[in-house]
């Protein structure tokens, strides 16, 4: 009896700490995710103000003429 008590206790301890693994694996490639967004979006933001930049300049090349 005493060694069927051991099992299943064992049996529960290790299927809570495997569960706590998978459960933080999951959480960090959300965070992968989330960067990768950031990165793409900075990116768009820096091609559209370089665009801007690109037209303001050629008005005023048009402007001096």
């Amino acid at each position: 009896m005493k060694k069927l008590l051991t099992l299943l206790f064992s049996v529960a301890i290790a299927l809570s700490l495997s569960t706590a693994t998978f459960a933080q694996d999951a959480g960090t490639k959300k965070d992968d995710t989330k960067k990768e967004e950031k990165k793409e979006k900075k990116a768009k933001k820096e091609k559209k103000d370089k665009k801007d930049d690109k037209m303001k300049d050629d008005k005023m090349k048009a402007d001096k003429k």
